[in-house]
């Protein structure tokens, strides 16, 4: 059933110029569910997998294949019954959630059309799944609930894409430390939340140095972000987490892929929140973007 809040970003959605490459998107996901409904999670289904997300700017509503892999790696999966994600967009301790009752979206990016500025993501109320998730943090860490906060660019986006009916309660919860250890602390914490059915999110990007892009030949990734990601890539396939909580002495092109490092630190949520770290994930996603490495991955 369509809720008010669902029915607000349907609104805005249908004011998107059907020449758009999102548009299209849109249509393609309702043809997908009309023909098969996305089916929701059950008990019977076991934990779902805690997820890394290379999520992209604005730019990714253009880009058509990069979508389709969201969409197809959101239908793969059970349709969870929440989602709790960490962004790189969001660094603040104490420890933090977003509002439990949905606020505007936080369009923390500039200089692109006016169209991305007008976009909605109206995901229901989270009051219960906000209680559930500050029950599993210790007495000596409270969880502060951030009354005004919204979802920013490096929640909505993706989720927008993957869940476009918007009607799955979504929570955000800041990054309140770089530190792996901590970050890893705080996803397993989070483990019991995939057993009852929800998505555990960090949300960053592989390689994100924008400063270092070659914008008159972005389509050619360069030597570091191939480096650092192919670093990440064998590191996460052999379960060498002690190589990658080290990053910042281990991986080759640091300075250039992450010349600072809120999109890489998003990872460590994932692996704390995985049954085991050191297992091999499931890439879904790979391959560059503005020369930018998009790996994306699960695991159980």
């Amino acid at each position: 059933m369509t809720s008010p809040a669902s029915a607000s970003t349907a609104a805005a959605d249908a004011l998107i110029p059907a020449s758009h490459p999102f548009a299209r998107h849109l249509l393609h996901a309702a043809a997908l569910d009309a023909r098969s409904p996305h089916r929701p999670w059950t008990p019977d289904d076991g934990p779902l997998p805690a997820l890394f997300i290379s999520h992209g700017a604005p730019n990714l509503f253009v880009t058509p294949p990069w979508m389709n892999d969201l969409l197809t790696w959101a239908r793969a999966l059970p349709r969870p019954r929440a989602i709790l994600i960490v962004s790189a967009h969001w660094e603040s301790a104490p420890l933090s959630i977003s509002s439990p009752q949905p606020r505007e979206l936080v369009y923390d990016f500039g200089g692109f059309e006016a169209l991305y500025y007008s976009l909605r993501y109206d995901t229901p109320p989270t009051d219960d799944f906000a209680r559930q998730v500050a029950s599993l943090m210790p007495d000596s860490e409270p969880v502060h609930v951030d009354h005004s906060r919204g979802l920013d660019h490096g929640a909505w986006v993706p989720l927008k894409i993957m869940y476009p009916e918007a009607d799955i309660p979504v929570l955000q919860m800041s990054l309140p430390t770089h530190n792996p250890e901590k970050l890893m602390n705080l996803g397993r914490r989070l483990q019991t939340l995939r057993e009852a059915g929800a998505l555990v999110i960090g949300s960053g990007f592989m390689t994100h140095g924008l400063p270092y892009i070659d914008w008159q030949n972005p389509h050619e990734p360069p030597g570091w972000s191939v480096d650092f990601d192919q670093w990440a890539a064998h590191a996460l396939a052999r379960g060498d987490v002690e190589e990658l909580t080290n990053f910042r002495s281990k991986a080759p092109g640091l300075p250039y892929a992450h010349p600072t490092v809120e999109h890489f630190t998003p990872l460590f949520v994932t692996l704390g929140a995985a049954n085991d770290p050191t297992q091999a994930p499931t890439t879904t996603i790979d391959g560059y973007a503005t020369g930018m490495a998009k790996r994306s991955f699960q695991m159980a």
